[in-house]
C-alpha cells in the first residue's frame, strides 16, 4: 500500500518530494534492520556504533510519525 502521508524533509532549504521522502524512510528502515542484524559486527565497537545509529533513527522516525 503507498503511504501518501510522507513526512515533510527539508534537505539544505530544498523540501523533498513525496516520493524522495518516501525513499529516505525506507533507507532509514533498511539500516535500521540491517544493524539489528549484526551490520557493524558483534564486538563493543560496533555494539557502540549500532546502539547509537539505532537510537538516532528512531529519534528521526518518531518525529517522521512512523515506529521501527
Amino acid at each position: 500500500m503507498i503511504n501518501n502521508h510522507e513526512p515533510t524533509i527539508t534537505v539544505n532549504g530544498v523540501e523533498l518530494s513525496q516520493a524522495q521522502a518516501m525513499t529516505v524512510r525506507v533507507a532509514l528502515f533498511s539500516y535500521a534492520m540491517e544493524l539489528a542484524d549484526g551490520l557493524l559486527g558483534d564486538d563493543e565497537h560496533g555494539a557502540s556504533l549500532a546502539k547509537g545509529y539505532t537510537t538516532a533513527i528512531r529519534q528521526i522516525t518518531a518525529l517522521m510519525r512512523v515506529e521501527i
